[in-house]
């Protein structure tokens, strides 16, 4: 029997290096399909001898390309290809790879020209484009290179305006500042396409309804003047528009706007002629209603989320922002504006707007479960979700999530590993309303960007051996948007309780960090907080997209004032370890903290191709207690490593500074006051929905001031560049449609709490175990 499993695992040792044999066999033979008198296309290039133009959008231009690479010089897919069968056309290996680019001299050809296309629509008309290619006979394959000598860039001299009707010159000269050309600028094609795209919106945002690109055009004459371009821009023209002139040049006004919510079995196309599908019909102002009574929404919500005015010019921003309020009520699967004449035939301009709304499911459940790794302990943790949509018929969003999670860890008791359960149950929900409620209700100013008020509560039940702890939440915000990138939170008040009891007294005076030792602590937060997002990520999936997100937060400082003025009681506590006093107040007899923090993020991402992306992030943060408090409250604290950090630590487990823990074994539990980070990875695609990765990590954590007992990890601006933290690693994504699947696996490069000489680890010494973290999440880090 024994012979047998070694004969199947010898067998399997044996399948795993053909395999590896085979792929790397298909790697070097990469004309295994390349025919007779042809040639594999083994790189493009591109120079340029102008900084001015941008070489990725050049390159883009070409017809002939290379096949795509992975990590910069595997390509991949090619490979994959090559591994597939000959007899076979539809082998699943084709499918899935890429067949080999092969050097075609036409379409090297019409690369030229488009090049040269390209550069004389950047305004380089005397631009010389050169092509090169080299063979190789023996190894079947060929390079080819494209030389781009830009010479001088054509000016624009001087713009000659034509406008159809003195209406549409006077409001174009009305806004001049942002639509008129100047002298001097550069005669740039796709500058020029943008321009007219704004002024086609300049219209269409006073009634223009009919107006389009084809109302706007150019007319560039080049042999006036030597590299100079006189413009000439026609404003208005109708020639070759297929709408009547009468109605292309006046604006439309708004008349009436008909709103439909279908039932489930309405077509989405449905509108007011299907009034008869609908049980219930409203009327306000000039608005009417179709409705049923198993989705009922009043007239009120759609007053609130409808920036169109009746009476008032077709506006086409407004149409957008009607858009984007409907779609951020998170009650609709579809949303639909059209516009109709009112009197079509007729000699008016009025428009009649139709707004479809199709509901999604009112209520909805969902459940995960998941493992957990906290460094080595292994458990078991679960969620159960529940959302109503439309609770008390305004449009509102009642969200509840129950989780709950149990853990085995291990610890060292009098030279003996002892093994205990960890529990923890809690409970989340919030409700969203989509209108202002409270103090909020008299800023005007947020009206027109459908705020909505958000309350949140919770409560966390957290029982170890050591202790038990209950943590109980309550906030009270608005959320809205000034435009489709910004966003705003503000946490009017959000209030933490976080309760200790039924803990060892010997075990809580044993620990001698101070910062360690205040999560072990009762305290109350009492706190405002703000945060402005920017994000132009789109679903479709722009090549470059920026995240920026800036939080600010208080606490305290009403609670400190009130106490300070009513004269009330101070507390005076001895640390034990320490020795060391503190007075302060509470507030329910609880001690409640008092600080600032502020931090910043910045993510940026550049999709290189279909197959390839780098995704930068930094990260600054600090925050300082005062007053009321000598630390920052442990859920306050910034900490670092993990799966969504330095990911060669786990987490809790870096820093502050170069403090290093007398006990390695202990559970993790690190944290400060100050936080910088940075991350950088490369993303490539490999089979189906399987992303792998490159990363590097670099930061650390740092104590504010020396009320921190813990060696080395106190900010000083001459030594914390030199205490930082770094590392790297490579991972798998599996994308599984809902979410994304990560594992990732981390190695230190260079670790501050290490003694001088060893703290860049490759090179200085060998590698050990605990130079690797291995981590599984959900979702990408960043």
């Amino acid at each position: 029997m024994a012979e047998k499993y070694y004969s199947q695992k010898k067998i399997g040792n044996f399948k795993w290096i053909f395999v590896l044999s085979a792929m790397l066999l298909a790697s070097c033979s990469q004309t295994r399909f390349v025919p007779e008198q042809e040639y594999l296309l083994q790189k493009v290039e591109l120079e340029i001898d102008n900084q001015d133009v941008s070489k990725e959008e050049a390159k883009s231009v070409l017809r002939q390309k290379e096949n795509y690479k992975i990590l910069g010089f595997i390509k991949f897919y090619l490979m994959l290809y090559n591994m597939s069968s000959k007899k076979k056309s539809d082998d699943w290996l084709k499918r899935i790879g890429e067949a080999p680019q092969l050097y075609d001299k036409v379409m090297a050809d019409r690369s030229a020209e488009q090049l040269e296309r390209y550069m004389g629509q950047r305004g380089y008309y005397q631009a010389q484009i050169n092509q090169d290619v080299q063979f190789n006979e023996k190894k079947k394959k060929a390079k080819l290179k494209f030389s781009v000598e830009s010479g001088e860039q054509y000016k624009i001299r001087k713009v000659n305006y034509h406008f159809e009707t003195p209406e549409l010159q006077a409001i174009f000269f009305n806004d001049s500042v942002n639509y008129r050309m100047r002298s001097g600028t550069p005669f740039d094609i796709y500058e020029l396409e943008k321009q007219q795209k704004r002024i086609v919106n300049l219209y269409q945002n006073n009634g223009y309804y009919y107006f389009s690109n084809n109302q706007v055009r150019y007319l560039a004459d080049t042999t006036l003047y030597n590299k100079e371009v006189v413009l000439d821009l026609f404003i208005g023209e109708t020639q070759t528009s297929q709408v009547d002139s009468t109605k292309l040049l006046q604006p439309y006004y708004l008349n009436k706007f008909y709103y439909s919510v279908m039932p489930g079995n309405t077509p989405v196309t449905a509108g007011r002629e299907h009034a008869f599908n609908f049980s219930d019909t409203l009327f306000w102002d000039n608005s009417i209603l179709y409705a049923n009574d198993k989705i009922s929404y009043p007239p009120e919500l759609f007053i609130r989320t409808n920036q169109m005015q009746s009476g008032g010019l077709y506006n086409v921003s407004e149409v957008e922002n009607t858009f984007n309020a409907l779609n951020r009520l998170r009650q609709f699967r579809f949303v639909d504006i059209q516009f109709e004449e009112t009197y079509p035939g007729q000699d008016t301009n009025l428009l009649d707007c139709n707004i479809r709304l199709a509901p999604l499911n009112k209520q909805s459940t969902s459940f995960d479960i998941e493992g957990t790794n906290t460094s080595g302990n292994l458990g078991v943790a679960g969620n159960i979700y529940y959302q109503h949509r439309n609770l008390f018929k305004g449009a509102e969003v009642f969200q509840v999530r129950l989780k709950g999670a149990t853990e085995r860890l291990h610890r060292t008791v009098n030279d003996g590993t002892e093994a205990f359960n960890t529990r923890e149950f809690g409970v989340e929900s919030s409700l969203m309303v989509p209108k202002l409620l409270g103090p909020g209700k008299y800023i005007k100013s947020f009206g027109r960007y459908l705020p909505k008020t958000v309350f949140t509560a919770g409560y966390n039940y957290q029982r170890r051996p050591e202790y038990t702890r209950t943590i109980t939440n309550f906030k009270f915000g608005y959320d809205w948007k000034t435009s489709q990138n910004y966003q705003h939170i503000w946490n009017f008040l959000d209030v933490n309780v976080v309760r200790l009891y039924e803990f060892d007294a010997g075990f809580i005076n044993s620990i001698r960090d101070l910062y360690i030792k205040s999560s072990f602590t009762d305290h109350l937060i009492f706190a405002m907080n703000y945060s402005l997002i920017f994000n132009n990520q789109r679903l479709a999936s722009n090549k470059r997209y920026t995240f920026a997100r800036l939080n600010i937060e208080s606490s305290g400082n009403l609670l400190y004032g009130l106490s300070e003025l009513m004269g009330r009681d101070i507390t005076v506590d001895q640390d034990s370890v320490t020795n060391e006093t503190s007075e302060y107040y509470k507030l329910f007899n609880i001690r409640f903290a008092e600080y600032v923090k502020a931090d910043i993020e910045l993510r940026r991402a550049i999709r290189i191709d279909r197959y390839n992306s780098v995704v930068g992030r930094v990260f600054a943060g600090v925050g300082m207690p005062y007053g009321n408090s000598r630390v920052l409250p442990f859920e306050k604290q910034y900490f670092a490593g993990g799966a969504n950090g330095i990911r060669a630590w786990q987490v809790r487990s870096l820093g502050p500074g170069t403090y290093k823990p007398e006990d390695e074994n202990a559970y993790p539990n690190q944290s400060s006051d100050i936080k910088l980070e940075a991350n950088i990875e490369y993303r490539y695609r490999l089979l189906g929905s399987l992303e792998g990765a490159l990363f590097i990590d670099a930061g650390n954590i740092w104590a504010i001031n020396n009320n921190d007992n813990r060696e080395g990890a106190v900010f000083k601006i001459n030594k914390f560049y030199r205490q930082f933290a770094v590392g790297t690693g490579t991972g798998f994504r599996f994308d599984l449609s809902y979410f994304i699947l990560r594992a990732d696996i981390g190695m230190k490069l260079r670790d501050p709490a290490a003694i001088k000489g060893e703290r860049w680890i490759i090179g200085n010494r060998g590698m050990k175990g605990n130079d690797f973290t291995f981590s599984f999440a959900i979702g990408y880090p960043f």
